[in-house]
């Protein structure tokens, strides 16, 4: 049997079985299964969002000590929930331990389009700030806000020129992080992370990425907890196209 999808090019695919979305649905990542672990403010600002349940990087996250320090490097597919882990510890080091957090993107257009959607989401609990602009300034100003969104490029910048409040980061979270492979960003976005290491004492480091090839080594050298999950929001399938058809492998 077959079904018509686009009658204007008579493409065709073969209807199969589609297997279950294993999400897992699991009753043990329901977001009220985390209350105790997550303070009352977060878990707040969560169910205002209209989140019920976890998906399976973010609980594998919070079980393995997002919430209490622990540097992880999440490697999950894409629109697999990995933002909100850096959220929500951005925001557990924002809220209990008063100190800055630092979420690093590689391009100035993501910087500023996750400034506006974390503006939009938090901007009544934390002030959030955008610091992508001249290179050659300290940006002192930056001392007043709670979260800071920049490039690599631009926070090696402000640590070169000595800026004060650095010291005051709790937390660096690292979007892109395979962004370290790429020749021409990933030798300043190396040399970043180490001077980060070395400055700031016990400063938690979020890496956040769904193309890593050598994950476990990297974690190792971030010293980090290797959040591994191959759970996607919609299911990827593989199939051949031939002559108007699409078979997809069972």
């Amino acid at each position: 049997m077959e079904s018509e999808t686009n009658p204007t090019t008579k493409s065709k695919i073969k209807p199969e079985h589609k297997p279950p979305n294993k999400s897992g649905n699991k009753p043990e990542n329901k977001l009220e299964n985390f209350k105790e672990k997550l303070s009352s403010k977060i878990y707040q600002l969560l169910v205002d969002q209209g989140i019920e349940e976890l998906r399976p990087s973010q609980a594998k996250s919070i079980n393995a000590g997002v919430l209490n320090g622990e540097n992880v490097l999440v490697c999950t597919p894409t629109a697999s929930g990995k933002t909100l882990v850096a959220e929500i510890a951005s925001l557990n080091v924002v809220f209990e331990k008063k100190e800055k957090a630092i979420y690093i993107v590689p391009l100035k257009a993501l910087a500023s389009e996750k400034h506006k959607e974390f503006k939009k989401k938090y901007g009544e609990q934390m002030t959030v700030a955008l610091s992508i602009g001249d290179l050659d300034a300290s940006d002192k100003y930056l001392a007043r806000y709670d979260m800071i969104i920049c490039t690599a490029e631009k926070l090696d910048s402000l640590i070169r020129h000595h800026t004060p409040w650095i010291r005051d980061v709790g937390i660096v979270v690292i979007d892109e992080i395979h962004m370290l492979n790429d020749p021409r960003r990933g030798p300043t976005l190396e040399i970043l992370i180490t001077m980060l290491k070395q400055l700031i004492k016990d400063v938690q480091i979020i890496g956040l990425s769904a193309t890593i090839g050598n994950e476990k080594e990297l974690a190792e050298w971030l010293n980090a907890k290797l959040i591994h999950d191959t759970w996607r929001p919609v299911q990827l399938r593989k199939g051949t196209y031939y002559d108007g058809e699409i078979e997809f492998d069972k």
